[in-house]
């Protein structure tokens, strides 16, 4: 797979049609098709651009969260897929005139109503089965499943009427985090989940983690974390080059959270990574090598590093906060990764811009699994 994530970025960032043209080839129209089709205001691969703006705005502004992919086998256009929203259909149009937009619910995109859907029952047995055991009881699916957008979504996908889930934009993260572990669960092997976030820069596109979920993770959890995100960023079609950093350097320092990161780092070494990962070591000699040279010339990280791992959730997020407005960068994410389908919680911050370029995380997600 090549870059098509990051360049679909740019081309939102930019409104640059012929961008997202070539991103078109690789699929990610799933969820811009039905929303073209009834946006009318512009031909072509514009009007596609324009419908996957367009719904990020309206989510933006708040016309229904969380929102679901729906991949369609057969698809009537370009073989994609559509959005799902989830709200009251009232409030979506009301929404949707005051803000001057042209999609419409049954025709731009699927409106899924928790006042009133033919799955309802399916879905409350769905999240009995799931959640039954961590305190949901019969009654609370059934008044979830009229009021909790994330449950709905993650039911949804439990049924296998949605391949993807984006929620978050309002409420706290730990809130959704919950019915998604509930619901859909960890992957295969994987012990919590953990939030990759990406910031595109002037200098490059850098990864942070854990930005938002594991307050101290173990060094076992460390390394967990490296593999999850390695595989994450190569779907945006870049080599995962991780530095586990650190307040010492190459041994500098001993402290508990300079010897967490050690013992990371051999870990990850014992499992013969197919990728390059080094640490603890400080972050200026993670992103320059001749600085990385001269502090340790035996350094297995080659270059300079993409990902960095950080020993805990306050150095993680401060980083990330503090590199996103000094350097005025793009953000994007947070990525929840560990889930055993493609979910994610945005923050109540998240601009229509950001939706958008989840939304490609997502379906680069769910096209991945499909395989």
């Amino acid at each position: 797979m090549s870059t098509w994530i990051i360049w679909l970025i740019v081309a939102v960032v930019l409104g640059t049609a012929e961008v997202l043209t070539t991103t078109l080839a690789f699929g990610l129209v799933g969820l811009a098709a039905l929303l073209a089709a009834g946006a009318g205001f512009f031909g072509g691969n514009a009007g596609i651009q324009f419908g996957v703006f367009v719904l990020a705005s309206a989510l933006g502004l708040g016309v229904a969260r969380p929102f679901a992919l729906r991949h369609i086998r057969q698809p009537p256009l370009l073989r994609s897929g559509t959005a799902a929203l989830i709200g009251r259909p009232a409030v979506i149009e009301a929404r949707l005139k005051r803000f001057g937009l042209a999609i419409r619910p049954g025709v731009d995109f699927a409106l899924t109503n928790p006042q009133e859907d033919p799955r309802y029952r399916r879905y409350v047995d769905l999240y009995v089965e799931a959640a039954g055991r961590k305190g949901v009881t019969p009654d609370a699916a059934r008044t979830a499943m009229r009021t909790n957008a994330t449950v709905i979504a993650t039911s949804m996908m439990r049924a296998g009427d949605a391949d993807a889930a984006i929620c978050g934009v309002e409420g706290g993260y730990m809130s959704h985090l919950r019915h998604i572990r509930d619901v859909i669960g960890y992957a295969p092997g994987v012990g919590d989940f953990a939030a990759l976030s990406l910031i595109i820069t002037g200098k490059g596109n850098f990864f942070l983690a854990d930005t938002q979920v594991r307050c101290d993770p173990s060094a076992e959890e460390i390394a967990e974390m490296a593999v999850l995100a390695a595989a994450h960023v190569r779907r945006f079609g870049l080599e995962p080059k991780i530095a586990l950093v650190s307040h010492s350097n190459f041994g500098s320092v001993d402290s508990p959270s300079s010897r967490k990161m050690q013992r990371a780092t051999a870990m990850l070494w014992d499992m013969k990574v197919d990728f390059e990962v080094d640490g603890e070591m400080h972050a200026d000699c993670a992103l320059d090598p001749v600085q990385c040279f001269r502090a340790y010339p035996h350094s297995r990280l080659k270059g300079q590093a993409n990902v960095l791992i950080f020993p805990n959730l306050d150095a993680a997020n401060i980083a990330y906060e503090a590199i996103r407005v000094l350097a005025d960068a793009l953000p994007v994410g947070p990525i929840l990764i560990g889930a055993a389908r493609p979910a994610h919680v945005l923050t109540p911050s998240v601009t229509a811009r950001g939706i958008v370029n989840m939304t490609a995380v997502a379906v680069a997600e769910a096209q991945a699994c499909a395989v």
